[in-house]
């Protein structure tokens, strides 16, 4: 398939730059996959299309303020966006400047863009890649400089700075592990009381990890598709969870992924057997149409942006056509298509 073929023309203004007051105040579009029948509703309305032996799968990764403004020595101006940890005082990162910096020279940190440097710095020790291997100095922790100084790295398509409510604000209720730079969306819908009535319903829950990176939002460059080099992102999926998964099936019930975090979490512990196995370690798995899914019933997302990774993971959920059409409808309609709830 060609990346063109999942091309839509989406509107600016159709972009929420700010959330709802009320997290599951947003809407819901209902698509049944086989028939292609939408229906509009509101997420609080999302346990009437639930069931008791459903089992939800949410993905329980917690954002860092992973992005970090500095300066080199010679004065240049630096932009730093943490990828991943790789020990206490370690990560990879994506660094933005007039002149890469080189292994061996020091980023002075600051508060704020364009700002005066503080008392932290972070020393260039090398590069995988694309990516600048980075460790903090002076003994301070880089986890704790993050939640000094740090900022919450919004999508890109949020075209303004980031607020100190962002940093609860975009993370949903259940995040525990700290490893993410972008937020497992789908889930920032829930609320703590709509997770209690799930509760309340007999209907089980599951967690995974996904750590999202930024590669979550790389362009598809390839035009055959299957000539894109997906990104890669740290995922473990326990027994536990795979438990649940296997009883949900032997007693007939849906899995309900969260996300296509969780649905690649599923579906990479999936992949060796056909049947979801524990899993730590990193994904790079790339689900285009003609992919068969093998843990996942029924998936709930956000929109995406056109050509996307995340666009070409959900047709291959629903059916290209049916989803293409879906995207048509809610446009046609002006409904909020990307919200940071």
């Amino acid at each position: 398939m060609k990346r063109s073929d999942f091309n839509y023309q989406l509107p600016p203004q159709l972009i929420a730059q700010h959330p709802l007051p009320e997290r599951s105040a947003s809407r819901l579009m209902v698509l049944d996959g086989p028939s292609g029948t939408l229906s509009h509703h509101r997420f609080s309305e999302l346990l009437d299309f639930l069931q008791p032996d459903d089992l939800l799968v949410f993905n329980d990764t917690r954002v860092i303020p992973a992005r970090l403004w500095g300066r080199k020595a010679t004065g240049g101006q630096v932009e730093l966006l943490i990828e991943r940890l790789t020990g206490a005082d370690t990560a990879l990162a994506h660094i933005r400047a007039s002149k890469s910096p080189t292994a061996g020279s020091f980023i002075h940190l600051s508060a704020e863009a364009k700002g005066e440097p503080g008392a932290y710095r972070l020393l260039v020790t090398g590069r995988e890649g694309e990516l600048f291997c980075v460790a903090a100095q002076d003994g301070h922790a880089l986890t704790d400089i993050m939640q000094n100084i740090g900022h919450m790295p919004l999508p890109p398509y949020i075209e303004r700075n980031d607020e100190i409510a962002d940093k609860e604000r975009y993370q949903t209720v259940y995040a525990r592990r700290e490893g993410a730079v972008a937020a497992p969306t789908a889930g920032l819908h829930f609320t703590e009381a709509l997770l209690q009535h799930i509760d309340a319903r007999g209907i089980r829950r599951a967690t995974v990890t996904l750590h999202v990176g930024a590669g979550t939002f790389q362009p598809v460059r390839a035009d055959d598709i299957e000539n894109h080099l997906m990104h890669k992102e740290y995922i473990e999926v326990d027994e536990i969870a795979c438990a649940a998964v296997r009883e949900t099936r032997a007693r007939g019930g849906r899995v309900i992924a969260i996300g296509t975090t969780a649905v690649r979490c599923l579906e990479s512990a999936s992949v060796a057997t056909g049947e979801v196995s524990p899993l730590c370690g990193d994904t790079d798995i790339f689900i285009y149409p003609g992919y068969l899914f093998r843990s996942v019933d029924a998936m709930l997302t956000n929109f995406h942006l056109p050509e996307s990774t995340l666009l070409m993971l959900v047709s291959a959920f629903a059916g290209r056509d049916v989803v293409m059409a879906a995207y048509e409808h809610a446009i046609a309609g002006q409904l909020p298509i990307f919200q940071l709830r």
